[in-house]
């Protein structure tokens, strides 16, 4: 419940504080003192976004600030999920708007996101004005009036996720067969490009071996002719290389003998002789070796035209780049080849949640049709109250061809408020007064189901006098009984039923005016109430018949 409001440099306020009690509370003022005001800056601190025109001309910034006893309404949890302090009996609401733009919203004087406040703001109070009368055409605010009194929040909640987990599935599906689709059409293609890599077989480091045979093979003469060469230098010639190092090494072993110290080098010339012989008979190896083959040559030449080929077509510049990507194709084909199996797989789990979410839209289609007797009723009683004595009231329920986020209904409420006319959709029939009258008996409903701390009428009493309006006013006295209501109201049937009073007015302090609002006392309210049975002139009678309607009430 709303305990208190502080506001500060908003419009035309200066400053001033309101304290509001339970039960049922009423707001007057005349037209144009500023009850609006109040209103608007009540929801600012319930999340509204704001403008720095709102800000008093020449202030630097505004607060508006409300204190609400929260100890009835269960918001450990909500508290807990945003993190914000709670003590489980008071919270405070503060709002701060800069004349530069900026704006700061707390909660128990701790930052929150705006959105958050207004999260918490819903939780708290329902604000009520006359154009929220328009949301009676919206057949998405009419399907929550029934959710609220038929109680459907376990079963909304099983089907929301039953929901959410089948659009999520179906989103996987879509996206799968999408996938499928793509991959079908660069299948043949992708296969050619695989086959093509696959048939060639490469090997790491194969170009450059393939390279140095071939770069061997196409100069086999001149290699042969050099081998022959150097084998008859050190071999073949009569001063060949090998015939004068023996000649050394002989000469030299004859003088060991005499000089010893010779020994080392007559080992080393030893070892280079035994070294050139190996390389005569490896130059001859290779001398053998080395054959002009035009076959193999235009094998090599063909081979490694293909893999030059390749490293074209697929901007790659070495053999192992091309056997990369010919893996990488060929894990996409054989994701391809086991694209069929995920998709029947998938679409199996997928029918099986649809299966799911539609056993829970039954579920909570025939919870809401079943209170749906009793809604009719119990609405039809309230507007009789309210002098609608051949008020007809329907809801009419249509399935949808695919259920939504709300389940598989759509509902229309259909009224008629005299004898020989059919119920016809609220939006083509009811009159402003009649909507006026309709909506607040369905918040007089909900207000009774859900337990709302509080709730504010901004002049419901539109296109209501007299006897209906008295019966409004004994109306929103009820629900005071049940939870903080306030009312801003014109008319003196309602006001005169408030267990408190507060005018708005007007006070001109000579170069500016200001809002000024206070609670009154039993003697100005009789005071007031005269005023709005009797206009600007205050009458004897009217001071009367205010005196009436405040003991009778």
């Amino acid at each position: 419940m709303l305990k208190s409001l502080y506001i500060q440099n908003f419009a035309l306020i200066d400053s001033l504080r309101i304290g509001f009690d339970p039960g049922f509370s009423v707001i007057s003022g005349e037209t144009g003192a500023g009850k609006s005001i109040i209103l608007g800056a009540l929801s600012l601190i319930l999340g509204q976004r704001a403008d720095v025109k709102q800000i008093k001309q020449d202030a630097e910034r505004c607060v508006i600030e409300g204190v609400f006893d929260v100890s009835a309404y269960h918001l450990a949890s909500f508290f807990e999920e945003m993190d914000w302090v709670y003590d489980g009996e008071e919270c405070i609401l503060r709002r701060e708007i800069w004349s530069n733009g900026k704006s700061r919203a707390f909660v128990n004087d701790s930052p929150v996101y705006l959105n958050d406040l207004k999260g918490l703001g819903d939780r708290l109070i329902d604000i009520h004005s006359q154009h929220q009368n328009l949301s009676l055409n919206d057949n998405f605010f009419q399907l929550n009036v029934v959710d609220l009194l038929a109680d459907t929040r376990k079963e909304r909640a099983d089907y929301g996720e039953a929901y959410a987990v089948y659009r999520a599935s179906e989103r996987a599906l879509g996206d799968l067969r999408e996938q499928s689709r793509k991959n079908r059409e660069e299948e043949d293609y992708l296969r050619f490009q695989y086959s093509a890599l696959e048939e060639m077989n490469l090997q790491p480091g194969e170009q450059a071996q393939l390279e140095e045979e071939l770069e061997a093979v196409s100069h086999a003469e001149e290699i042969k002719t050099g081998l022959y060469a150097a084998t008859a230098l050190l071999s073949e010639e009569e001063r060949s290389v090998e015939s004068m190092l023996r000649t050394v090494a002989d000469t030299l072993h004859n003088v060991q003998r005499f000089y010893p110290k010779l020994s080392e080098l007559v080992s080393r010339v030893d070892s280079a002789f035994i070294e050139l012989k190996d390389v005569r008979e490896e130059i001859a190896g290779y001398f053998e070796e080395v054959e002009f083959d035009p076959g193999r040559r235009e094998l090599l030449e063909e081979r490694l035209s293909a893999i030059y080929d390749l490293q074209k077509k697929h901007s790659a510049t070495t053999v192992e780049e091309l056997i990369t990507l010919r893996d990488e194709m060929g894990r996409k084909l054989e994701n391809i080849d086991s694209l069929d199996e995920r998709l029947q797989a998938l679409e199996k789990e997928t029918g099986e949640k649809r299966e799911t979410m539609m056993a829970r839209a039954e579920m909570l289609s025939v919870k809401r049709k079943k209170a749906i007797p009793r809604i009719e009723k119990e609405l039809v009683e309230r507007l009789a109250y309210l002098r609608m004595p051949n008020v007809k009231f329907q809801c009419e329920f249509k399935t949808k061809e695919m259920p939504d986020a709300t389940g598989a209904d759509t509902v229309q409420f259909l009224f008629s408020a005299n004898k020989n006319v059919a119920p016809q959709p609220v939006s083509q029939i009811a009159s402003g007064g009649e909507m006026s009258r309709l909506m607040l008996c369905i918040k007089s409903m909900i207000a009774g189901a859900t337990s709302l701390p509080t709730i504010i009428f901004d002049e419901i009493d539109t296109g209501t006098s007299g006897e209906v309006a008295d019966r409004v006013g004994a109306i929103m006295e009820e629900m005071g009984t049940r939870m903080q209501v306030i009312g801003i109201t014109h008319l003196p049937q309602i006001a005169s039923k408030g267990t408190a009073h507060f005018l708005v007015y007007k006070e001109d302090l000579g170069n500016i005016v200001t809002t000024k609002i206070k609670e009154l006392t039993p003697e100005e309210r009789i005071q007031e109430i005269a005023r709005m049975l009797s206009g600007a002139e205050i009458t004897e009678q009217a001071i009367e018949n205010a005196k009436v309607m405040l003991n009778r009430n």
